[in-house]
């Protein structure tokens, strides 16, 4: 008989990394031919822009949601539980409630049932020494297995979870290329990429001011920045951000982008940079769809993000904030094409040894084996 593992998780829509990440859980033919599965959405948010909002629909929303997660429990009384919380914040205190729930629920119908929770986010560190946040997180950590996305990442967690109740499992994406693709472009002007949303957090100033840096340098080169708009920037000020730099006609918005679409911008650029200092930043997939083509990348410490770009292998790893420190890592990838080259091969290598969905997949079932495996020694 299968273990039974109740998979309480962020499932699009709306769609970020966190909800993709359970969609292709809850798709996974190795998962559901492993486990005996039930999946349930802990999804509040309607939309990108909903997601951190209150209100009293969301309030009743979870009311209906705990009484959800009850019925399933007490129906299918799981041998695990894998839930995918928030670490800081209001949604974290949302979670706390669900996780506490789901422990007193565990207790009656399924007392031997072990939990895991997976974080694609982070922030405990940040807010540890609020004197609530600190009771609660002490509370909320008891008993719990965690899965992080990297190890860097665990200094955000260390002071209420041992090491040994921590496993490592970084996120991966499908495939998207039938073919190896070739690191070497041949662009009589070195093509730079920014593929994300236009959230000011994610890098596209502090690029944006770099890009200007190097225009004066007298360096040559073509950027194209590729996502939605948003409240921090719609296009008509983006656009007016690139013409007071002087860089109209070295820098396009070309907007959001998908599938194929974005598949050209990939395959046309000769490097990726992404500059985030997005303080929830763990993992960006972007990274590794860059990686994929093998680009070499230009990004910060971020998060995880020096875990899957080491620093002269995959890429150049910058100080946050720093348009000059920027700025100077760029101009060294556009003057040496073959430097390029060597971290765009680095690079997919790494992806396709370590960060492809099917090396995922396996990596997940392994990882709550082993917790089941250890509760039934207990």
């Amino acid at each position: 008989m299968k273990p039974k593992v109740l998979f309480i998780m962020h499932m699009p829509p709306p769609v970020h990394g966190a909800a993709m990440v359970g969609k292709y859980i809850h798709d996974s033919k190795i998962v559901n031919d492993s486990f005996d599965c039930r999946y349930e959405n802990m999804m509040l948010a309607s939309s990108l822009e909903d997601i951190g909002k209150g209100g009293v629909k969301k309030v009743f929303n979870l009311l209906s949601q705990l009484k959800r997660f009850k019925k399933a429990i007490k129906g299918f009384r799981p041998d695990l539980v894998y839930i995918t919380p928030n670490a800081a914040g209001g949604a974290f205190y949302k979670d706390f409630v669900v996780v506490q729930y789901v422990k007193h629920c565990l207790k009656k119908y399924s007392p031997n049932a072990q939990i895991v929770a997976h974080y694609h986010n982070k922030g405990v560190a940040t807010r540890q020494n609020r004197f609530l946040d600190n009771l609660l997180y002490k509370r909320f950590f008891r008993g719990l297995k965690v899965i992080l996305l990297a190890n860097v990442l665990y200094k955000d967690v260390e002071k209420y979870v041992a090491k040994k109740d921590v496993l490592i499992c970084p996120n991966g994406i499908p495939e998207s290329l039938q073919y190896e693709p070739k690191a070497e472009r041949n662009n009589p002007i070195p093509q730079i990429l920014f593929l994300s949303n236009l959230i000011i957090s994610k890098g596209v100033i502090v690029l944006l001011d770099a890009l200007k840096i190097l225009n004066e340098r007298g360096v040559d080169f073509a950027c194209c920045f590729v996502g939605g708009e948003t409240d921090d920037l719609d296009s008509l000020r983006f656009l007016g951000e690139i013409e007071n730099r002087g860089l109209a006609g070295k820098v396009v918005y070309a907007g959001k982008k998908y599938g194929d679409e974005k598949r050209e911008y990939f395959e046309n650029a000769d490097i990726f940079a992404f500059p985030t200092f997005y303080s929830n930043e763990v993992f960006p997939l972007v990274n590794l769809e860059a990686m994929e083509y093998k680009l070499p990348i230009v990004t910060t410490n971020e998060g995880g993000i020096p875990d899957m770009v080491v620093d002269k292998e995959q890429g150049l790893i910058c100080e946050r904030k720093n348009s000059v420190a920027l700025a100077d890592a760029i101009e060294v990838l556009l003057k040496d094409k073959a430097l390029r080259i060597k971290m765009g091969e680095c690079g997919y290598k790494k992806f396709k040894s370590e960060y492809t969905l099917a090396i995922f997949e396996k990596r997940i079932v392994c990882i709550l084996k082993e917790i089941l495996a250890e509760g039934s020694r207990l």
